[in-house]
């Protein structure tokens, strides 16, 4: 079956593109990686090493170093592309404007939110988390990272090609991302109270089905807009 003109088909083309560029310059990702390490082991340098302390504020500290990290890498998500007009090219291609944009949102969290995921129990030994907060760590970080690309990813698309951008994209996004750090960190903490965690479980699944049944357009819409 030809896959030109469908969604998949623009997901399949964007995604390997952009996971090739990725591999092929993995600058960027690195920066990333070395951010959120870096935040991550200078909070215990800077409050001190008590066992006790560093067990309450790890999930908080881990979370906050994702989120920035994440926030990083979304400038370029859309702006390399628009300034050599590739974009135009995805835009004007027969398959669906979402298809393309899902593909290249899944590409970033691949190169970034997964990384950051897969790094989280590492860091979380560092401040004395049980296993147990561990697995909730990573359990939260894996439904709130892909919100954190379609949320950028929004973002992004409305501040491409605007004068000040990277200060628009940060008061764009930082204010969204505030619910998806609450939630997250949230679920370790009430894993280690001994409390329930799937309340703020399913809050991040239900933000991960809202954004990525909306944000799709909402991009697509953005991106129109920014080549007119």
């Amino acid at each position: 079956m030809n896959a030109a003109g469908t969604f998949g088909g623009g997901f399949a083309c964007t995604f390997a593109r952009d996971t090739k560029l990725a591999w092929r310059h993995p600058d960027e990702a690195m920066l990333t990686l070395a951010f959120y390490l870096l935040v991550a082991a200078l909070f215990p340098l800077a409050i001190g090493t008590e066992p006790p302390l560093l067990a309450r504020i790890g999930p908080g500290v881990i979370w906050v170093g994702a989120l920035l990290a994440a926030f990083l890498s979304l400038p370029s998500l859309f702006s390399t592309d628009f300034a050599d007009g590739t974009l135009e090219q995805m835009v004007l291609s027969p398959h669906p404007i979402a298809g393309w944009v899902c593909g290249k949102v899944a590409a970033h969290w691949l190169s970034s939110g997964l990384p950051l995921t897969l790094l989280a129990p590492l860091l979380g030994l560092q401040y004395g988390l049980p296993t147990d907060v561990l697995a909730m760590l990573v359990a939260a970080l894996a439904l709130g990272t892909p919100i954190l690309s379609l949320l950028g990813g929004a973002c992004a698309a409305l501040a491409l090609g605007a004068r000040g951008g990277g200060m628009l994209l940060a008061l764009l996004a930082l204010p969204l991302f505030v619910p998806v750090l609450v939630f997250g960190a949230g679920a370790a903490e009430a894993q280690s109270a001994g409390l329930s965690a799937a309340p703020h479980l399913s809050l991040l699944g239900a933000g991960l089905i809202l954004a990525a049944m909306a944000t799709p357009f909402a991009i697509g819409t953005a991106l129109r807009i920014a080549l007119d």
